[in-house]
């Protein structure tokens, strides 16, 4: 496993570096970092290092969330509430349209595996969209509009949309029916991340205070610990509650680390920001490239020119759902705009779920995994790189 993760970070810079000379997005090279030494490549990695690869990636999620919500500001978010609240279900929703018209006629498959393949692409990818969203914030591109912390907050909140459908639609392909219960769950799963989120950064804030106030003074390093431990716990009791009650664990860590930004002095958040984004550095290489890893590239060559003209035709209809969420709120076209960039990849939900259909025997799984699997090799890359080139001149600082 340490050959494995001296692999990883090593190759993953590297490959990285040699991406932003060449005017790309460092997530291109970590990406096929990870294919490369991926099993279905190279096969470098050690299977100790890929049975853990899910509970990795999503380590390095919940640092970039920490840091994105020790950098919101709650008036802002106000600010970006309504249409927030279209963006996490409005794009993935046209996009499981687009994919239930056209992949049964392009792809041969169907209305039922249509839906699911739909339900499996529509995510958005948080750990490629928040951590642009974070340097907007941080560097103060579109914050007057409150346009990063719409697009992070939509972003945060349609996974739990899209995961809902996708458990249905997997059930109606099976043949077990659909449970509505579960989309019951989705408001209260966002409502209970919220307020378990804010008590857990309410109890840490008066630690913090407590021990500031009496001169037994925790040094930030300490603190950013303790956030990290308190992160876990709550990714811990939303697997605890889950047959019981739904709790989103992700909004639940964006909600505490907010609640640590509001009652904190301004200097302590801000540098436990700090503490974050360095953290951030080692940990977007393990993400990145443990994604690229779950890429099996022997399906994704099977795909073929019909699953890449059923992908962006399906992003064509996702558009539509991004810019009517937008409609009312002021921004321009160029800001609308860059919103539909920043809902363009996908790779972490993709890489999760994309081979959960072939796994389950479903006749239509091969093609929903290759799909996933070309899906993330196009949008990953080409969603940082509009972001990246158009940021500067499509929003105001």
């Amino acid at each position: 496993m340490i050959q494995s993760l001296a692999f990883i970070l090593l190759l993953g810079l590297i490959l990285a570096e040699a991406s932003k000379r060449l005017k790309l997005p460092r997530i291109v090279g970590m990406l096929f970092t990870g294919v490369l030494l991926g099993p279905f490549v190279l096969n470098l990695l050690d299977p100790k290092i890929l049975s853990i690869s899910a509970e990795l990636r999503q380590i390095a999620l919940l640092i970039i969330l920490i840091k994105a919500g020790l950098s919101l500001d709650l008036k802002d978010l106000k600010k970006a509430s309504r249409p927030a609240l279209l963006l996490s279900f409005l794009p993935a929703s046209f996009e499981i349209l687009g994919y239930a018209l056209f992949a049964p006629i392009l792809l041969k498959i169907r209305a039922i595996d249509a839906l699911l393949m739909g339900a499996v692409l529509s995510a958005v990818s948080p750990a490629v969209v928040v951590p642009r969203m974070s340097m907007l914030m941080d560097e103060g591109y579109g914050t007057k509009k409150a346009i990063p912390q719409m697009i992070m907050a939509g972003a945060s909140m349609d996974d739990i949309y899209v995961i809902v459908l996708f458990t249905s639609f997997l059930g109606m392909a099976m043949g077990k029916g659909v449970d509505l219960s579960k989309f019951a769950a989705i408001p209260i799963s966002i409502v209970l991340g919220i307020a378990i989120g804010a008590v857990f950064g309410l109890v840490a804030s008066f630690v913090f205070e407590q021990s500031f106030s009496k001169k037994h003074l925790i040094r930030n390093s300490m603190k950013a610990l303790i956030i990290m431990a308190l992160s876990f716990l709550l990714v811990a009791i939303e697997g605890l509650l889950k047959e019981k009650v739904a709790i989103s664990s992700l909004i639940a860590v964006v909600t505490m680390a907010m609640t640590i930004r509001i009652k904190s002095v301004e200097s302590v958040s801000s540098r436990l920001s700090a503490k974050f984004a360095k953290l951030w550095i080692a940990a977007e290489v393990m993400l990145f490239v443990l994604v690229g890893a779950e890429v099996d590239i022997r399906y994704t060559l099977d795909a073929g020119l019909m699953a890449v003209v059923m992908i962006f035709a399906a992003l064509a209809f996702r558009t539509v759902g991004v810019i009517i969420s937008t409609i009312g709120t002021g921004l321009n076209k160029k800001e609308k705009l860059f919103t539909v960039f920043s809902y363009l990849p996908k790779a972490t939900v993709q890489a999760a779920i994309g081979s959960v259909p072939l796994a389950m025997g479903l006749e239509s799984g091969k093609i929903i995994l290759s799909v996933a699997a070309l899906a993330i090799l196009i949008t990953a890359p080409l969603g940082a790189t509009l972001m990246d080139l158009t940021y500067k001149k499509f929003l105001e600082k």
